[in-house]
């Protein structure tokens, strides 16, 4: 699967999370869009098909990430 560039992906991880604070604070729906434009974007980047999995999946490709130990959780 390719795989959208970290730089891409760091950018399409700050737009959403400035514009869900924007929708939390004057929840428009141009605001709404756009989020929606982006978490579309995020998914189709990182072949995911929920916003919090292509958030999880981008976080991950960027530079400075750590791999996960997921060995404790449920634990």
């Amino acid at each position: 699967m390719l795989m959208a560039h970290p730089a891409v992906l760091s950018n399409l991880v700050e737009q959403y999370d400035t514009l869900r604070i924007l929708h939390a604070e004057h929840g428009t729906p141009e605001v709404r869009q756009r989020m929606d434009d982006v978490a579309y974007t995020l998914c189709v980047s990182t072949g995911t098909r929920d916003v919090d999995a292509a958030l999880i999946a981008a976080r991950h490709r960027l530079p400075g990430a750590r791999p996960a130990d997921d060995s404790l959780i449920g634990n």
